[in-house]
């Protein structure tokens, strides 16, 4: 049966891949951009099946995810399945960055990753209690939740947070039958990190490359599935390897 998904932050990259992934299962999708909206208009338009959508906001502030939450109910009727992939990712070693540069990216970090993350969530899993909806909702982590980001540690860092808030979810929305879990990726080769696919970075899984988005999706389309549920709480990782726990 044809599913409503929101994958948030889908213009491009791993974004771009869950969405057509899913579009390919037979479900509609509702693409969500920040700022991107061309690349946004791309997915959207190479998305096979009918009855996609597309929806702009900032889910960095309140305001913002809650509309992005209303305008994709409104798009497909029901909202069955969510995607948290939005998040930003900007460099910020701490020997090399003023304090006031340091406390701006760990504030829009916070305030998309895991705020956003959470703000998503709220209004999504909200819908679903109240439509009787055994949803799914699964959250883009990070291996560096776990390896460290030395150059971006507020990116780490709210990742662990992600991961932390799909467990607590996990077990709060399961009553309502609602699965929540999170992928963990390694370095996945898009188009905002080409320039840092080095030898050395590939060298880090034994495969002796990166990730592909694809790969990545379809880790996302099995959590979202109803044969799931059983993962619900945990943490996937989808890193070649590169990084065991």
């Amino acid at each position: 049966m044809s599913r409503g998904v929101l994958v948030t932050g889908a213009s491009r990259g791993i974004g771009r891949a869950i969405a057509t992934a899913f579009a390919e299962a037979g479900d509609r999708v509702v693409v969500h951009y920040a700022s991107r909206r061309e690349e946004a208009e791309k997915t959207l338009a190479a998305l096979p099946g009918e009855g996609h959508a597309l929806v702009g906001g900032d889910v960095g502030s309140p305001e913002g995810a809650a509309a992005v939450v209303d305008t994709a109910i409104e798009a497909v009727g029901r909202v069955q399945v969510l995607v948290n992939n939005a998040a930003v990712n900007l460099p910020h070693p701490l020997a090399e960055t003023s304090y006031a540069d340091w406390q701006q990216v760990w504030q829009q970090t916070v305030n998309v990753n895991l705020l956003g993350t959470a703000n998503v969530s709220y209004g999504v899993a909200r819908h679903m209690i109240e439509h009787g909806i055994a949803g799914r909702i699964v959250n883009i982590g990070s291996r560096g939740a776990f390896r460290g980001e030395p150059d971006h540690p507020a990116y780490g860092a709210t990742k662990a947070a992600v991961h932390a808030l799909g467990q607590s979810l996990a077990v709060s929305l399961a009553p309502h039958g609602i699965a929540v879990a999170s992928v963990a990726p390694g370095f996945v080769a898009t188009e905002r990190v080409a320039d840092r696919v080095t030898e050395v970075v590939k060298a880090q899984s034994p495969f002796g490359r990166v990730g592909a988005p694809e790969e990545i999706a379809s880790a996302v389309l099995y959590l979202a599935s109803p044969a799931a549920t059983w993962t619900s709480g945990a943490v996937l990782d989808v890193n070649g390897a590169s990084h065991l726990r």
